[in-house]
């Protein structure tokens, strides 16, 4: 298997309710693919799509019954620990309830938690160890030996 993510797929109560976040309320642009009942967005070499959580459940031969924490979170990481305030206000502004307000962190950087409309965890950071490519790619160091 190569070692990469493709995409991230996320599991919706509201499609509408979803898109209307991710597009007007964090001004994300949905890429035009085919299909219907399902939203797509590119990031840089990855893609985020949302679908509806049932039908999600059932293509995963799962029961759909939501509990508490998935063990699953999303990641932004920003340029300074002043983008991440911005992140985090325009997220709550665009509905998404605010969960760890930004705070200097004990592996150095600055960072908050915000929930989406449905419950999805997106972790907003500032990491000073993971520099940013002019296009947002994150540069990880080198594997171990």
């Amino acid at each position: 298997m190569e070692q990469r993510l493709s995409l991230v797929t996320l599991g919706v109560a509201d499609l509408a309710r979803a898109q209307a976040f991710y597009e007007q309320g964090l001004g994300w642009v949905r890429a035009d693919v085919p299909g219907e009942g399902i939203a797509f967005y590119q990031l840089g070499g990855i893609a985020l799509a949302l679908y509806p959580w049932d039908a999600l459940a059932e293509d995963a031969q799962q029961p759909p019954a939501r509990g508490g924490f998935s063990g699953i979170t999303l990641a932004h990481n920003c340029r300074s620990t002043a983008e991440v305030d911005a992140v985090l206000a325009r997220a709550v502004a665009a509905g998404a309830k605010l969960v760890k307000p930004a705070q200097t962190v004990f592996w150095g950087g600055h960072s908050g938690y915000f929930a989406d409309p449905d419950g999805h965890l997106w972790e907003v950071a500032f990491n000073p160890f993971f520099p940013l490519a002019a296009d947002g790619a994150l540069a990880l160091s080198q594997p171990a030996p």
